[in-house]
């Protein structure tokens, strides 16, 4: 007689909540039974990565976590932010003293690091938390939840910058780390400051490649290749530093050879303003750029083909009643490996709107997108940037809302959809709020969320797709300083607060031998 116990079934549908993939085979001879059928369950655990905002001594920054209420089960769990240890690109001494006490940590040693103590610490799922910085050198932070703060968990890093060439209001959603990642839209031109921020979340050296490709293809870079970023450490690099091309529009590839790392852009602009540029969604045929503002003065469009295929693609504007093509530019060729842009001007013309790439025709071929918004003008204008994402699909979400400051733009690119959106309690007290919305197939559909019943401090938006199609979010952040409208758009992708667990369809306990 064989027996499988047990704690073999519970352990592969722990190994799927924590990780997202699990398969369960009995041991014993060929016939023996197989978990197919599958069930979602919540996540057991989850990792965010928020980038240094350091760089400026006018900057002020909130940080905002925040895991909606029943979303998980099981033990309470944690969710903390820590800080990273920020290590200067050429810094080898920093590294290896890095690399030393990861190896000490692994060998039972007690180490002591800028990690110990977090920065935020989440006490309830339903309720955001926040902390304040004015640091010039505030740290990137590596975050990890568990239990019951695991499921939908969101970070929010927001700062307001009053002055200088990275004036404006920088906003990002705190990433997972991950293995490869685009930008479509960042610069290595003279104008721009723009930085590639990478963090290592984890207790071994990660090794990156970053790959620079502009209008003729790929940049020449000897620099680019085998970058170290230390255990639990941060480093930030100025693209323009990595190539001796100067070129407005550049699409930027990191992939890590070893290891994982959470990967954004902090992108400044003379006489623009700032803000941080995330990665665009994995390369596919058909991209949706949701949340453009309906006084946006100026719309550039950015997309990149990596595959060996050049792409022609439709570029339709999804507005308030129905899709549309801009004038002039209703389509886009786009060269293999080269870096394709449009200047679509005032492109919404007062109306909320989202753009979607599609295949003009036949096969659809793999690209990467991204938008930079402008609002006003001359020495008032501001900048934004919407990277193509992901839909919503069961539930995404975004922290860091403010009392008449927040606009939620809801796409359906495809079927008409009804979604459910829940402004949760405030950060100093209110009661969560529930509305429905239904956004018409083929347009955007932008509200002012309901707040909190009593509301103090900021709130967080969760939103739900009940029924329909697919779902693309944004929240548009606007805070007016000095009659500039500064702004800042998130994108809400799938949470990933749910994973596929198999369950055994036959008892496994006795098996024959």
């Amino acid at each position: 007689m064989k027996s499988t116990p047990l704690s073999l079934i519970a352990g592969a549908v722990a190994l799927a909540a924590v990780t997202g993939f699990a398969a369960l085979n009995a041991p014993g001879e060929a016939g023996t039974p197989v978990a197919k059928a599958a069930s979602r369950l919540p996540v057991e655990r989850s990792s965010l990565l928020c980038p240094s905002p350091g760089g400026s001594d006018l900057a002020e920054t909130t940080y905002t976590s925040f895991t909606p209420a029943g979303a998980g089960d099981g033990e309470a769990g944690t969710a903390e932010l820590k800080p990273a240890v920020p290590v200067a690109a050429d810094d080898e001494d920093a590294k290896d003293d890095a690399k030393d006490d990861a190896k000490d940590k692994k060998d039972g040693k007690k180490v002591k690091t800028a990690s110990d103590k977090p920065v935020l610490s989440l006490k309830e799922p339903g309720k955001p938390v926040t902390a304040d910085t004015s640091a010039s050198d505030a740290p990137a932070l590596i975050g990890t939840a568990t239990g019951r703060q695991a499921p939908g968990w969101a970070a929010q890093q927001t700062t307001a910058v009053s002055a200088g060439s990275a004036r404006g209001l920088l906003g990002v959603s705190c990433g997972a780390p991950d293995t490869d990642f685009w930008f479509p839209g960042a610069s290595t031109a003279e104008k721009r400051q723009d930085y590639i921020h990478l963090t290592n979340p984890d207790d071994d050296a990660a090794v990156a490649d970053i790959e620079l490709y502009g209008p003729e293809g790929s940049l020449t870079s000897d620099v680019g290749d085998g970058i170290t970023v230390p255990p639990r450490s941060s480093v930030a690099l100025l693209l323009s530093t990595l190539t001796g091309d100067a070129v407005d529009d550049v699409t930027v590839h990191v992939t890590t050879r070893e290891g994982r790392v959470g990967a954004a852009v902090k992108v400044a602009e003379e006489e623009a303003g700032s803000d941080w540029l995330t990665a665009s969604a994995d390369p596919t045929g058909t991209l949706v750029m949701p949340g453009i503002p309906a006084d946006a003065t100026s719309v550039r469009l950015v997309a990149f083909a990596p595959g060996e295929d050049d792409a022609d693609v439709k570029v339709q504007l999804l507005g308030k009643n129905a899709p549309f093509s801009p004038a002039g530019n209703d389509t886009l060729h786009i060269k293999s490996r080269m870096t394709a842009s449009v200047d679509l001007k005032d492109v919404t013309r007062g109306e909320p709107g989202s753009l979607r790439l599609s295949p003009v025709a036949g096969k659809a071929t793999p690209v990467v997108a991204a938008l930079r918004v402008v609002r006003g003008s001359g020495d008032k204008q501001e900048i934004a940037y919407i990277p193509a994402t992901e839909p919503v699909g069961g539930r995404a979400g975004v922290a860091d809302n403010r009392a008449k400051s927040s606009v939620l733009s809801l796409t359906a690119p495809g079927a008409t959809a009804k979604v459910k959106v829940t402004a949760s309690a405030g950060s100093e007290g209110g009661e969560q709020t529930v509305k429905t919305y239904t956004v018409k197939g083929g347009t955007t559909l932008d509200v002012t969320p309901g707040e909190p019943s009593g509301l103090k401090g900021s709130y967080a938006l969760t939103v739900e797709t009940e029924s329909g199609g697919p779902v693309h979010a944004a929240r548009t952040l606007t805070i007016s300083k000095g009659g500039v409208k500064t702004f800042t758009v998130q994108t809400l992708p799938n949470d990933g607060g749910t994973v596929d667990v198999p369950t055994v369809t036959q008892d496994l306990s006795v098996l024959e031998d």
